[in-house]
């Protein structure tokens, strides 16, 4: 009775109020072939010291990247998150709090929006940032629909290197228009500009790359330029803007980026936060909420919403968006931890993944059948081994190694990248860490 209220005399009172005379009417149109012939094979219920002694030994079966050398990356992250952040985003005002529909009264609220939003435009090198996104692969999605809204165009190309779930989701959420998707490209040497047409409204390129490819987007921004394109970059990867050049200072029109780098744990894959940026001038097509800094009557500062187009703010069909949330607690998370970090901070946590990851790529590219497939990178790069990486992951777990994301997990259809996988390095990788990996594929592979 604790969880299910409702009694044999309330349940049929509340069929008969909406005219059927059992539960087994309100699934007269599922098939048959679809319900369960008997009730699930699950225990009976149980005492809640049972049920977590239960649940506990169950979680104890997890190989979960923190107890284990872990080289997880594409597209989450694990980074080390100073305990400052936790006690800051707990405290009631912020744990607690929920959008400002009353934005005049949450000043403390859109106060560190606001801060969040000047530390996404000094990141990406752009002009204005919103208060944050659902995660970089809807904000991605989102972008392209900018795009579209900007230059009044429907087609759209995208880079064999933007992760596929990026892909996936633009799919889903960019109807109505023209998506041309180029194939994987796992060395990053695909020529986008031969692709684009006096039709085309954006090119959506990510940098660096699935793979880890690094690239130079000033000539692509540049051919985009001269069709009257937009260049929109994707960063995955938010910690590789402490040590390579912004995608604004490379030509970018507008930045859509996974923010889960800074302040948020994996989480079994989220929530997360997206960020998104543009060039001023695009403002008003942006998605989302927008903060900005003012003088009250008294001329002391305070904050508002400069701009709101969500579909919870106004008319639905005035509204750039219809999402309806910012994971506004992770972008706070987000918030503290850069800040924490500082800008001297920051670069300095960024040399120290890329030369990790530098190194852990030397090793690996010493043992035989191993080649390093990417030249350029930040923290992440791709290697071919001689035998299918989905097995070799899975032989390297049973050693208490997470070794990587084997490609054929991401692109099942793909035979030519079978062999390769996606290995992530950060600064939680320690010199054993990295031996153990070596070591395991020594012992495993062919």
């Amino acid at each position: 009775m604790r969880y299910l209220p409702l009694t044999d005399e309330d349940r049929q009172k509340m069929l008969e109020t909406i005219g059927v005379h059992s539960v087994d009417d309100l699934f007269v149109d599922v098939p048959k072939a679809a319900c369960l012939a008997k009730p699930l094979d699950l225990p009976d219920h149980q005492g809640e010291l049972e049920v977590e002694r239960t649940l506990t030994a169950l979680a104890a079966r997890n190989l979960d990247a923190a107890s284990v050398p872990s080289f997880l990356g594409a597209g989450l992250y694990r980074h080390f998150i100073p305990a400052a952040v936790d006690h800051l985003i707990q405290r009631g005002e912020f744990l607690t709090a929920y959008t400002p529909y009353q934005p005049e009264i949450s000043q403390g609220t859109l106060q560190t929006l606001f801060e969040f939003q000047t530390q996404v435009v000094l990141l990406t090198g752009m002009e204005v940032a919103n208060a944050s996104m659902y995660d970089g692969a809807t904000a991605t999605a989102e972008a392209i629909l900018m795009a579209r809204r900007i230059t009044r165009r429907d087609h759209v190309v995208i880079s064999g290197g933007l992760h596929p779930h990026y892909r996936d989701v633009a799919g889903t959420l960019a109807i109505g228009g023209e998506l041309e998707s180029l194939p994987p490209e796992v060395a990053g040497d695909e020529t986008l500009a031969a692709k684009i047409t006096p039709k085309t409204a954006c090119v959506v390129v990510q940098n660096p790359d699935f793979f880890g490819n690094l690239k130079d987007l000033t000539e692509i921004a540049g051919a985009c330029q001269a069709a009257g394109a937009l260049l929109i970059a994707v960063v995955t990867e938010a910690l590789s803007l402490g040590a390579v050049e912004s995608p604004g200072g490379m030509g970018a029109d507008i930045v859509a980026a996974e923010g889960q780098s800074f302040g948020n744990a994996l989480n079994f894959g989220g929530p997360t936060v997206g960020l998104l940026a543009c060039r001023e001038k695009f403002v008003r097509q942006m998605p989302g909420r927008l903060c900005g800094q003012t003088v009250d009557v008294d001329g002391r500062r305070g904050w508002v919403l400069t701009l709101s187009t969500r579909e919870q703010h106004i008319r639905r069909e005035k509204a750039t968006s219809n999402i309806c949330t910012n994971s506004g607690l992770c972008a706070l998370a987000f918030a503290v931890h850069v800040a924490l970090l500082g800008e001297e901070g920051l670069c300095r946590l960024a040399l120290i993944n890329h030369e990790k990851a530098v190194a852990l790529a030397e090793s690996l590219a010493e043992l035989p059948g191993v080649e390093l497939v990417t030249e350029n990178f930040f923290n992440e790069f791709t290697v071919a081994l001689p035998a299918p990486a989905a097995g070799v992951v899975e032989r390297l777990a049973e050693r208490r190694i997470l070794a990587g994301v084997p490609l054929s997990r991401l692109y099942p259809d793909e035979k030519a990248l079978e062999n390769h996988l996606l290995v992530a390095v950060t600064e939680l990788a320690e010199e054993k860490d990295m031996k153990a990996l070596c070591d395991g594929l020594k012992e495993v592979l062919p």
